[in-house]
């Protein structure tokens, strides 16, 4: 019960943070935080060690938590690592891929296709969520599972950001469907290529993230409302 206490009180400090609702360098209170989300300070602090290490918080011995904004260049340079990695996923699924693995994958593009005549976009990122990490499990290499994982958590309130932008959730339906339909086909290549491109951020998905990114953190909003 803790562990799923400390992860809703994780993401709603991520998408405060992302949203500029928690500015950089705030202090955060603890007392203030336990009340407003009705919880001890165990599951609090459990959020705020997961915080740190995907790089939204900074742990001061004696002085506390407090708050970092990830630097612009910063967070471009990952989404280049994690476009590389879901490419390598990818390439080494293709060859590896069991048809049970695709019929898991099929449901979540399925699931996503209700998301996206709902217009729910919170569905939609968590049957994505669901979708790629079957895809790390289906490269059968677990070390690169692992780190494809722990790099998806670090950019995930960035990654929910960008299927706030219009008619994105339709483009990354579509890109499902290329990837499985490549998996299905077992080309290895056009999964590589498949995958770089859904992930990677360039051009027109560049400045539309930058655009949401901004528009958030001046009007304060969170991803759910």
């Amino acid at each position: 019960m803790s562990s799923r206490r400390a992860d809703s009180v994780r993401e709603a400090l991520e998408h405060m943070i992302v949203t500029g609702e928690l500015v950089n360098g705030e202090r955060l209170d603890e007392i203030s935080l336990s009340e407003k989300f009705g919880c001890s300070r165990t599951p609090l602090r459990e959020a705020f060690q997961s915080l740190a290490a995907s790089g939204l918080l900074e742990l001061i011995p004696h002085r506390g938590a407090f708050v970092r904004h990830p630097d612009l260049s910063d967070m471009i340079e990952m989404f280049e690592v994690m476009a590389e990695l879901e490419a390598f996923c990818g390439r080494l699924a293709a060859r590896r891929v069991t048809q049970q693995d695709l019929a898991e994958l099929y449901r979540t593009v399925i699931a996503c296709e209700d998301a996206v005549a709902n217009n729910d976009s919170d569905r939609y990122y968590a049957e994505n969520e669901k979708f790629h990490h079957l895809l790390y499990k289906a490269s059968g290499n677990q070390f690169l599972a692992d780190q494809a994982g722990q790099l998806h958590r670090r950019l995930k309130p960035y990654r929910r950001l960008q299927l706030r932008v219009r008619g994105r959730l339709e483009q990354s339906l579509s890109e499902h469907r290329a990837i499985l339909e490549a998996l299905e086909n077992g080309n290895a290549d056009d999964v590589a290529v498949a995958l770089r491109a859904h992930v990677a951020v360039q051009g027109g998905k560049f400045n539309d993230l930058m655009a949401s990114y901004k528009s958030f953190q001046q009007s304060g909003q969170k991803f759910g409302t």
